[in-house]
């Protein structure tokens, strides 16, 4: 059942495919709560460690997203998108999506707080993804519209730990984010390094 519904997902016919911990499924009907998404290869303990502080931090539960779109690489393989859903089953809500810009799941998802590393968190405030300056404040202006927000999770880098202060966040910007403390989240691990690649 699972391979029919991604394969209308990735056909465009539906928008969004919910999978809860106990395989069942729900179409087009997103949960409530803040979001974290990401790649998930693989799913682990530093995304399940941010869920549960974004959880503390704001009281609201959490549920994974995948894209099943990339943004530059294209729609991801039928067979690795059910491998990667498969690790959410027993454990948290994967919504799977074909929206993998967060100004396409502001849209899809109003009013929610989005869970974020500080790698991402870099990206999404660097305008050369946007063709400039005048397009990144178009798309956060889309993000504000929706009444989303963001919460970024420090990450090592370059040797030390950084955070949202060292993202030198645009004064007209700020209310968008919000940094999860350090004490409440922090979890030197990445999908990469799991992987065997660094």
């Amino acid at each position: 059942m699972l391979t029919a519904l991604i394969t209308d997902l990735l056909a465009g016919s539906l928008q969004t495919v919910t999978m809860e911990p106990s395989g069942t499924v729900r179409l087009d009907e997103p949960p409530e709560g803040a979001i974290l998404s990401g790649a998930f290869n693989p799913l682990h303990a530093g995304h399940e460690g941010m869920a549960v502080a974004a959880t503390r931090l704001t009281g609201l539960p959490v549920s994974f997203e995948l894209a099943v779109v990339n943004a530059d690489k294209g729609a991801l393989a039928l067979s690795e998108i059910e491998r990667r859903a498969r690790q959410f089953l027993g454990r948290s809500t994967l919504v799977l999506s074909r929206s993998p810009l967060f100004t396409e799941k502001a849209r899809l998802y109003p009013g929610r707080t989005f869970i974020l590393g500080y790698d991402t968190a870099v990206r999404l405030l660097a305008p050369r993804y946007y063709g400039g300056d005048e397009g990144m404040a178009k798309a956060l202006r889309t993000v504000r519209e929706a009444g989303c927000h963001f919460l970024v999770a420090g990450r090592l880098s370059a040797g030390r730990f950084a955070t949202l202060d060292d993202l030198h966040l645009p004064e007209e910007w700020a209310d968008l984010f919000t940094q999860i403390p350090e004490d409440l989240f922090r979890l030197d691990i990445s999908s990469t390094a799991l992987r065997g690649g660094g």
